[in-house]
């Protein structure tokens, strides 16, 4: 059986950057930033309810964790977007730092994803907005 404890502690072994579990099943990704959470949407697995530990969590990522239908998330790093979203949407939110804001990868400037989803309130709204702004950055090379 896996729990919080558990996909937290596999954040900070080195692992995965994101893990999610209904207790039973074990989904982890490697990849940075909001794309694993795109490809789970978009395969169409039943992950409502499930508890999500996640490296970095800003309001792009928050609102797809809503469209997941996630219950309970654990972010090392959370922005005060994504506490915004999860406490609108129900989602229980613990982390480790918050931030103002998520920054770009290169660190000279915002997160794109949180650019692009800065003036939406629907999560699903936000998932389009995340899905153009991935393919305007060549689908994976985010900053």
């Amino acid at each position: 059986m896996y729990g919080m404890d558990y996909i937290k502690a596999l954040l900070a072994s080195d692992g995965p950057t994101l893990a999610l579990t209904d207790g039973e099943a074990l989904i982890t990704s490697r990849e940075r930033g909001v794309k694993p959470l795109v490809e789970l949407i978009d395969g169409g697995r039943e992950l409502r309810g499930y508890i999500a530990a996640d490296k970095v969590v800003g309001k792009a990522a928050a609102m797809l964790y809503a469209v997941l239908g996630i219950a309970e998330l654990y972010a090392c790093v959370a922005s005060e977007g994504a506490v915004e979203v999860c406490r609108k949407r129900g989602i229980r939110l613990t982390y480790g730092t918050l931030a103002p804001h998520i920054i770009n990868r290169r660190g000279d400037g915002s997160c794109p994803m949180e650019k692009a989803v800065a003036d939406i309130d629907d999560p699903f709204e936000a998932l389009a907005a995340v899905r153009k702004t991935l393919a305007a950055l060549g689908a994976g090379k985010q900053e």
